[in-house]
């Protein structure tokens, strides 16, 4: 196997990780919260070596961002829709807050396609601290059923790394991949 397949792989796993945390919302065993967190966990990981080895090996492309980010979309949206079908008694306290964060994930994807006919492929670092709470909070609601501080920082990064995706792809000229942060416009 070349090296230059790694990324690749890396984020067919997280299809596959996507597809057996999917089936397991409908079968109940003994360790299944333990291996759900166990594919949230490898899942992530993957995600963070397939750009790591994608930009040593050279083969970090526009292409492959948008392939990782439109993974990562899925990924992150079946496991978040299995957690919550196991746990709906919390969503339906909470689904004002959870929704806020989908419609401003949405709109993102919207204006986005409105604007330059492309999906968003930002990586903002606050998308990845987000990324980072919103693991926590699931493992926290896998665990307990109930999530009080993970929940509240997962909604706030949330909200936060959702305004500012949606300000940098309205004051982009031109589409790409890969920013930072709203602040990192100004260099290109």
């Amino acid at each position: 196997m070349k090296t230059t397949q790694v990324p690749y792989l890396l984020i067919y796993f997280r299809i596959l990780c996507a597809f057996i945390i999917g089936t397991f919302g409908f079968i109940e065993f003994e360790w299944r919260d333990f291996s759900i967190i166990s594919l949230m966990v490898l899942a992530l990981i993957s995600d963070i070596f397939d750009g790591v080895i994608a930009r040593k090996t050279g083969t970090d492309s526009a292409r492959l961002r948008i392939w990782d980010s439109t993974v990562d979309l899925f990924f992150w949206l079946v496991t978040i829709a299995t957690i919550f079908y196991l746990n709906q008694d919390f969503v339906m306290q909470h689904l004002f807050a959870l929704l806020s964060v989908l419609f401003l994930e949405l709109f993102c994807y919207f204006i986005c396609y409105i604007r330059f006919k492309r999906l968003v492929a930002t990586h903002t670092w606050l998308a990845k601290i987000w990324t980072l709470f919103l693991l926590v909070f699931l493992v926290d609601l896998c665990l307990h059923g109930q999530s009080f501080l993970p929940f509240i920082l997962c909604i706030i990064f949330g909200l936060i790394s959702r305004l500012e995706i949606n300000l940098i792809v309205l004051r982009l000229k031109k589409w790409r991949v890969d920013i930072p942060s709203i602040f990192h416009l100004q260099e290109h």
